[in-house]
């Protein structure tokens, strides 16, 4: 299971968003892992990774959608 800062790594990668060096150190963990790839000076998500990512937005949707539908039955 993820933690909620590799998770935002990954997006931060995904979305091509460039990242202190104090948070590079954790990508070691991610590329062993299987989530990061390097291509160069650049790091690329594998399948597994962007699997991750989109499992998490889903999951983020799915709790909102259930948030949101909650406030509106407190509104009837």
């Amino acid at each position: 299971m993820l933690r909620d800062e590799q998770l935002s790594i990954l997006r931060d990668i995904s979305q091509s968003v460039a990242f202190a060096d104090d948070r590079q150190g954790k990508i070691g963990q991610l590329i062993a892992d299987g989530y990061v790839m390097k291509d160069g000076d650049l790091f690329e998500l594998t399948a597994k990774g962007v699997t991750a990512v989109e499992e998490h937005a889903a999951a983020l949707g799915a709790s909102d959608a259930e948030a949101a539908s909650t406030s509106f039955d407190r509104l009837i």
